[in-house]
């Protein structure tokens, strides 16, 4: 079974960039509070790195 990382998004979209909100949708998240698994991957990863005011990593399985 491959890692997957659950992801929060904690952070508001409004009044940021647009590669920014293009990153939120990319891994899933639209909403405040919206969760999202995902299999943890270097890009998934990068994606997170690149936005960690507006995400938190909740938990990490496998």
């Amino acid at each position: 079974m491959a890692k997957t990382i659950i992801v929060k998004q904690v952070g508001s979209p409004i009044r940021r960039p647009a590669k920014q909100r293009q990153t939120l949708i990319g891994l899933g998240l639209n909403k405040m509070h919206k969760t999202s698994e995902l299999e943890d991957t270097p890009s998934v990863r990068g994606m997170i790195r690149k936005i960690p005011h507006l995400v938190q990593v909740v938990e990490e399985k496998g």
